[in-house]
């Protein structure tokens, strides 16, 4: 047996000597994982997409690879509904996310938090940048948004005369609001040309006031491709319409900056015909429904109205006797008036008596006949010379006048030789 150099021998008995940790696998794995996590922040990589899965969680599994390798990845359902496209497996993308290491599998993976299209960046910043400038300026504030009409007048669609959106949007109006005229501005909706279309098509509905509202629709496309619905001036020219706008551009996942502005976001072009039309037959129910209740109401309202009146004439028979009661009344009240004025006549005719029985007493006549006799002076050479009046004083006499002395049976002119007179005391 061949010994050992001595160099080796004094290594294996250090090495022996160390203390040895057996660490599990799941310990290694977790041991690794929480290094790669305190090593690597975000990081933003780029690849092709390949293995793509969408499972029933909503969670997507993939991979991203190039020529000199891949790694494994996952983006939960929290984030990837702010993707804007669905991912298909060769599409060239850019993601950022956090590096890791899923125990379970012993597999390094990449946790992704965002996604863009390879080649996207510049525009997506852009997006970003211009939305941040919008947004603080007040453009997608809640209270500067217009209510949309529940029954327009008449609804106006801007977008391209050959694009397939227009068909479904027509389509739709036609099937849920034919009563509603349509009004068509024609622009183009992609390329360096359209958002000046755009806000051309959106002067001349001003302009003409036509419509009580406008559906800004454009189908489906890439960024490139709905790019012109982020433009600056036709932000501002949204947020200064007049006319309520709804936006329905792309699919659910496209969101662009005139979704923002505009005062109400539809996910498809056919869904803002259904948000601006009401649906017909929903309106003719709710009218038959509203005419129901009137009748209903005017049901109620006639049998309460009638059982008032049958209340009011019941009344009314016990306020008016029957005419022979009447008869009867008016019959009563003669008789009660003829004997108050019988008692009337009565009563003047024994006043009246009376009173001429005082006007006897008092009459000069009834004193003469008693053996009175009055004198009167004032006798002139004709009745009208001067009035009569009765002596009352002897000193009154005298024997040159011509004194009247009346008597019972009639009357007599006398003159006086001599007067002896005394005054009474």
């Amino acid at each position: 047996m061949t010994p050992k150099p001595d160099g080796c021998v004094e290594k294996e008995k250090k090495m022996s000597e160390i203390p040895r940790e057996i660490l599990s696998v799941g310990d290694l794995n977790r041991a690794i994982a929480s290094s790669l996590e305190e090593r690597f922040d975000t990081v933003w990589v780029s690849g092709e997409i390949s293995n793509f899965k969408a499972y029933d969680s909503g969670h997507w599994y993939f991979s991203l690879k190039d020529e000199e390798g891949q790694i494994r990845c996952v983006m939960f359902r929290g984030r990837n509904g702010q993707v804007g496209f669905m991912p298909q497996s060769g599409d060239l993308v850019e993601v950022a996310a956090n590096l890791g290491f899923y125990v379970p599998r012993g597999d390094i993976q990449l946790t992704v938090q965002s996604m863009r299209r390879a080649g996207m960046g510049g525009l997506y910043e852009a997006f970003l940048k211009l939305k941040a400038k919008l947004a603080k300026e007040g453009l997608f504030d809640a209270e500067r948004k217009r209510e949309i009409p529940t029954h327009p007048r008449a609804i106006g669609i801007i977008t391209s005369p050959q694009a397939a959106a227009l068909k479904d949007v027509l389509s739709t109006l036609g099937r849920r609001a034919p009563h509603i005229p349509i009004v068509i501005y024609p622009t183009l909706v992609q390329g360096p040309d359209a958002p000046a279309g755009i806000i051309s098509a959106l002067k001349a509905a001003e302009k003409e006031n036509a419509v009580d509202v406008i559906l800004l629709v454009r189908g489906g496309g890439s960024t490139e491709d709905l790019w012109a619905f982020n433009d600056e001036k036709l932000a501002y020219a949204i947020a200064q319409s007049p006319i309520p706008i709804v936006s329905g551009v792309g699919h659910e996942t496209d969101v662009t900056i005139a979704d923002f502005v505009a005062d109400l976001r539809a996910p498809t072009p056919t869904g803002a015909a259904e948000l601006a039309a009401p649906r017909r037959d929903q309106m003719l129910q709710e009218l038959d429904a509203i005419m129901q209740a009137l009748l209903q109401r005017v049901r109620q309202r006639v049998e309460r109205e009638a059982q008032t009146l049958d209340q009011l004439a019941l009344r009314l028979s016990h306020a008016l006797p029957n005419p022979d009661r009447m008869r009867e009344q008016i019959n009563s009240w003669q008789r009660q008036l003829n004997q108050a004025w019988l008692v009337r006549v009565e009563n003047w005719k024994r006043d009246q008596g009376h009173f001429q029985s005082q006007l006897e007493m008092l009459n000069p006549q009834r004193t003469l006949e008693r053996g009175y006799a009055v004198i009167l002076s004032g006798k002139g050479k004709s009745d009208e010379d001067q009035a009569m009046h009765a002596v009352r004083n002897p000193s009154e006499l005298n024997t040159e006048s011509v004194f009247e002395v009346r008597l019972a049976e009639g009357r007599a002119d006398v003159q006086f030789e001599r007067i002896d007179s005394q005054q009474s005391s």
